[in-house]
């Protein structure tokens, strides 16, 4: 009889969602932000995208047999808590809490989960429920979908899960080993995540806004070592400075950050606006390379010599997003093969955890393909869409969808692409994308300014044909989801400037006619018309929203910024109507 495991996050009360298998096939997956429009869907439990996930397979609540989530117990007898309550000495209330009741957390997680399923109408009387330690879950979110073949190392580094910051091990025989843990406050995710507020961001959103300001800045302009050492393997943060609690916290307007006064005093003032300026350029690029340097020495000291023997690294977890860094790893003599999941940060514990629960059940579930796992809407949803808003939008349906929308862009417009099944994970890839030109001076201002709202100096990517990816990239490593910043060729940095960031990378993603066929389609398109092959190309939102998720999301989208083009399908949205196309569309509204 074949299984039906629904995976859930959520456990750090941000980014839940949900994701499904049935048998060995991941059949659908997505975040709960997508559906109630609230960007990471803080303190909230994916049940409408639980509801999404059973609805899109075809499972009844019913037929559930297993809930996986992604929070377990942890015993007094393990170093966690200990690690954690001697850290924290100087903050005697928390440190007693670890040691007294330090699975509080886990029996709020575990009642949280009951009221959902109810919601859902899932029993808990019926259902097997497989709580799976966080790290454990990242783990294997990236082994266990990888693909590789025979022994892997496997790394994982986040802000915390129940109180492991960071994972060194390695997947062999359908097993994940655990080789080495680091605990709270000792997190390289967290002296990042720190840094983010302290750079003017918040925490578990900015991340990348520091990483691509650091390109603009000098990583020898400030010694950062103060703030985090390894010595003999270990890994220790300075908490007089940052990863903080209780009363080392710097606290503003009622607010604790985690940071210290000790911070400020050192380094000034935090930064706030939206410039990128000096000196905080320069501390951004600091904290990125003293998290390369930390993150590549546990590499070396614990995973060298099983990197030596397979090459192969799978890594998750939240800091698993930073390209930077995974390039780095790239670079390393003894990595061959790096498999990042996409979904890297919690929202993919749900996929972990299913998987991980699977195993235990005795199957292998299939390597990832793509992550198209969440909604679709038809053409005709999307005009039923256009018909049911108030704004009466004009559309057409061109005979050649795709050869339309290569010829807006490359006239030199920003153009909303929304196709087939919504992207899993932050990165978007295709399905729900704005899209330029590469080759057009200032779309990427254009871009940010005017349709993104956000900052100005903010990086955007690049959509490449698989086939022209090597000479493009410098190399022939797999690329689909955007996990990694390449080199890009001084010949095309000329072609496509406006996907170049400052130090001559792009973090591409490398687009295949099996996984997205009609991209694929739309690339080759472009090249017939500009001679290149790529598209700029970055979610479809606004700064501070989700990325869309439905037709009526789009047309919010379209109307709230400085759009003027919305592909919905076969159908071409215009805010004004312009030159009639080669040959007479439909044309809506229709009443």
């Amino acid at each position: 009889m074949t299984k039906i495991i629904l995976g859930l996050s959520g456990a750090l009360t941000h980014d839940p969602s949900a994701a499904l298998y049935v048998g060995d096939k991941l059949v659908a997956a997505a975040e709960e932000e997508r559906f109630i429009r609230v960007k990471h869907a803080k303190n909230r439990m994916p049940l409408e995208a639980t509801r999404f996930c059973l609805e899109t397979a075809g499972i009844r609540p019913e037929e559930v047999d297993v809930v996986a989530f992604p929070y377990a117990r942890i015993g007094l007898d393990r170093p966690d808590r200990w690690h954690f309550a001697r850290r924290h000495w100087y903050a005697p209330d928390r440190a007693f809490v670890a040691l007294v009741d330090g699975n509080r957390r886990y029996r709020r997680n575990v009642t949280r989960v009951q009221l959902m399923l109810a919601q859902a109408g899932i029993s808990w009387e019926r259902i097997t429920f497989v709580p799976v330690e966080h790290h454990l879950a990242h783990a294997a979110s990236a082994w266990q979908l990888s693909g590789f073949p025979g022994r892997s190392a496997i790394l994982g580094i986040d802000g915390k899960g129940e109180y492991a910051t960071t994972f060194l091990g390695w997947g062999e025989n359908g097993r994940v080993h655990k080789l080495k843990e680091f605990y709270d406050p000792d997190s390289l995710g967290g002296l990042y995540g720190a840094m983010t507020e302290y750079l003017g961001f918040e925490m578990l959103d900015g991340e990348f806004k520091v990483m691509g300001m650091a390109v603009y800045g000098d990583p020898e302009r400030y010694d950062f070592s103060r703030l985090a050492r390894i010595e003999n393997g270990e890994l220790k943060v300075n908490t007089r400075l940052v990863n903080t609690v209780g009363p080392r916290r710097y606290k503003e307007n009622g607010r604790g950050h985690y940071f210290s006064p000790d911070l400020i005093r050192w380094l000034g003032p935090p930064r706030r606006g939206d410039a990128a300026d000096e000196p905080y350029i320069h501390y951004a690029a600091a904290v990125q390379q003293l998290f390369e340097r930390l993150a590549l020495e546990l590499i070396d000291y614990y995973l060298k010599d099983i990197l030596a023997e397979t090459g192969q690294l799978c890594f998750a977890g939240g800091s698993a997003l930073n390209v930077k860094l995974n390039q780095r790893i790239l670079e390393l003599p003894y990595v061959n093969r790096l498999f990042v999941q996409p979904a890297a940060a919690d929202a993919g514990t749900a996929i972990g955890a299913a998987a991980y629960a699977a195993r235990a059940a005795g199957i292998e579930v299939e390597p990832l393909r793509h992550v198209y796992l969440g909604p679709r809407y038809d053409t005709e949803a999307c005009i039923a869409a256009c018909r049911a808003d108030s704004r009466r939008p004009v559309w057409e349906r061109p005979d050649d969808i795709v050869a339309a929308t290569a010829r807006l862009l490359a006239d030199g417009n920003p153009v909303a692409w929304f196709q087939g099944r919504m992207e899993f994970g932050p990165r978007a890839l295709g399905g729900r994308s704005i899209l330029g030109c590469p080759s057009v001076p200032g779309i990427a201002d254009r871009i940010n300014e005017q349709i993104k709202y956000r900052e100005r100096w903010r990086p955007f990517c690049p959509s490449i044909l698989d086939r022209v990816a090597e000479d493009i990239l410098q190399t022939d490593h797999p690329a689909p989801y955007m996990t990694f910043t390449f080199d890009v060729s001084p010949a095309w940095r000329e072609r496509i400037p406006e996907v170049v960031h400052d130090d001559g990378t792009s973090r591409a993603q490398v687009v295949t006619r099996d996984t997205s066929p009609r991209y694929y389609a739309l690339l080759e398109e472009m090249e017939r018309l500009t001679g290149n092959a790529v598209v700029l190309n970055t979610s479809l939102n606004r700064r501070g929203e989700p990325m869309v998720c439905s037709p009526a999301d789009a047309l919010e989208m379209f109307y709230g910024s400085d759009l003027q083009y919305l592909v919905l399908e076969d159908i071409l949205v215009r805010k004004e109507p312009e030159k009639k196309l080669e040959k007479e569309p439909e044309k809506g509204p229709a009443a």
